[in-house]
């Protein structure tokens, strides 16, 4: 605890007495003790000083007046004065004016030397420091403690908060990974664990939360604020944002509320934050490639029955559940991002797993039994791409059990994907999607031997054949339709479907024709988004 004024008139060896009627600093604290024979000493002193004098050059009441004036401005805590050297007593003319400023005035006996009372001083910071650094590494030890029990971010978070002594959040992109506010949503300790190892390829924010962590909910309760974040107002009036650096533009911050006793520990919370998030991410990263190789193997229909359930089991995905599929499909160079960015509350209890293309790459999010429908988890991953700048359009399948189910549901998504909305929901009963979740079908193969003619056609003559072909498809074979689509005149348009029977053996007039060929294009299209 520092020296005070009134500590110091306690002191039996100094002899020190407390002369006028101003007491308002006698419990502020002595952050120095500064001897001066100045006339003007405040452009040397920065607050919270016990100035001590002899006033050898306060000769008038002018100078001793203008002297208390300057230590008042400068956050002096008092005025010590020496006397039997250039004043016998502490004159008038300095008590009355120190009155006046609220500044207490101690005298000094000639007998005291100044060392002595700025020893008291010095001895008191040091001591008071020491006791800082002491409490200060404790509490690093905490914190440090907190996350290698396992308590994770949930934990470390709850710890500063009781040390700081006020609410904190932590925020990453547009949602809240922590929150001690006790109206937000509480994380129960299942959910915690998960976040914390996340070892089967969570969809989790990697927040790691032990007991008494807190998410809010995306969407509610308007969300919007100065942090950007959706459910919890933080603002920079009374809330102070502390960035949290984790090499990645994640956008994290450590919100605390306004105010709140900091002593260090913050910036030290504020690196422990950073390595957690960091370890969470590469964990997430590996935990989605795990689930990915799972999902891979039955995508492919290579795991069927009771194997199957088993290794599905072992990434927490439950196949006796209706399970949904929300596929997004990135090129490669932001998968990395897509990977291991964290995912939107809605679907803390979801699996993520990251499929690996050889031109394009897929997160996929497996959910069961979602409580506010597909497209509500599908709104809120698209908002989550957004947040971390990605633009790729969320695909959903139809909630299905069984590894074929999730097939189902994967090809479902994935031809949804193709349509190129934010957010689109699966057609039921699709042609394409039950073709193509059937490995004994070569489609690839069908679609390659029907387009590969006019898709090299095009390429050497501009014709245009491909486009044709489509929009006759989607006009439902209306020559005219496509002649105004396409800005052409019909005769034209009859010319390329001549050129496409010719060069395919499939006649677009033809009903099982016309199928053989819609089904190429759909399986193009799949293959390759946006053709």
């Amino acid at each position: 605890m520092a020296l005070t004024l009134a500590d110091l008139l306690t002191v039996p060896p100094l002899h020190l007495r407390l002369l006028g009627s101003a007491e308002s600093t006698l419990s502020a604290p002595i952050l120095w003790a500064a001897v001066t024979e100045l006339e003007n000493p405040q452009p040397f002193l920065s607050g919270g000083e016990l100035v001590l004098t002899t006033g050898v050059r306060q000769l008038t009441a002018a100078t001793q007046r203008a002297f208390v004036r300057q230590i008042k401005r400068a956050g002096a805590v008092g005025v010590g004065f020496g006397i039997g050297l250039g004043h016998d007593e502490v004159p008038q003319a300095l008590i009355a004016e120190a009155n006046r400023w609220g500044v207490p005035v101690v005298e000094v006996p000639y007998g005291t030397p100044f060392i002595a009372i700025g020893k008291l001083v010095a001895d008191s910071r040091s001591t008071d420091h020491y006791a800082k650094l002491e409490r200060l590494l404790a509490q690093h030890q905490v914190l440090a403690q907190s996350l290698l029990s396992g308590g994770g971010l949930g934990a470390l978070l709850d710890k500063l908060a009781a040390m700081v002594r006020t609410e904190v959040v932590l925020t990453q992109y547009n949602s809240t990974l922590f929150s001690s506010l006790p109206s937000a949503h509480r994380i129960t300790g299942e959910t915690a664990g998960r976040r914390s190892g996340e070892t089967a390829g969570s969809g989790a924010a990697g927040s790691g939360a032990g007991s008494g962590a807190s998410r809010g909910a995306d969407g509610d309760a308007g969300g919007g604020s100065a942090g950007g974040v959706h459910g919890i107002v933080v603002d920079d009036e009374h809330w102070f944002p502390v960035v949290v650096p984790t090499g990645k533009r994640d956008a994290t911050t450590l919100w605390l509320r306004k105010p709140f006793d900091d002593g260090g520990i913050v910036d030290y919370a504020k690196s422990l934050i950073s390595v957690e998030l960091n370890n969470l991410r590469e964990r997430r990263h590996a935990a989605r490639k795990m689930a990915g190789q799972v999902l891979q193997d039955v995508i492919r229909g290579s795991l069927e029955g009771s194997d199957a359930a088993a290794r599905l089991s072992s990434v927490r995905i439950n196949p006796a559940a209706r399970n949904i599929v929300l596929l997004v499909r990135v090129p490669a160079g932001q998968f990395q991002i897509l990977s291991s960015m964290a995912l939107p509350p809605e679907l803390d209890a979801a699996v993520a797993a990251s499929l690996v293309g050889a031109d394009s790459n897929e997160l996929l999010v497996v959910s069961a039994g979602p409580p506010g429908g597909a497209a509500a988890l599908g709104r809120a991953l698209s908002r989550q791409l957004a947040d971390v700048g990605i633009t790729a359009p969320v695909g959903i399948g139809g909630a299905y059990a069984q590894a074929n189910g999730l097939r189902w549901s994967y090809f479902e998504a994935k031809e949804a994907a193709g349509r190129g909305l934010e957010v689109n929901e699966p057609e039921r009963l699709s042609l394409t999607s039950l073709l193509l979740a059937s490995g004994d079908v070569p489609m690839a193969d069908m679609a390659a031997e029907a387009l590969d003619p006019l898709l090299s056609f095009d390429a050497a003559h501009g014709a245009e054949l491909i486009s044709t072909l489509d929009s006759y498809l989607r006009l439902n074979g209306s020559v005219a339709a496509v002649a105004e689509a396409l800005a052409l005149h019909r005769n034209t348009v009859r010319y390329r479907l001549t050129q496409i029977a010719e060069l395919t053996g499939y006649d677009p007039a033809v009903t099982a024709d016309r199928v053989q060929l819609w089904l190429a294009l759909a399986v193009r299209r799949l293959a390759k988004p946006g053709l």
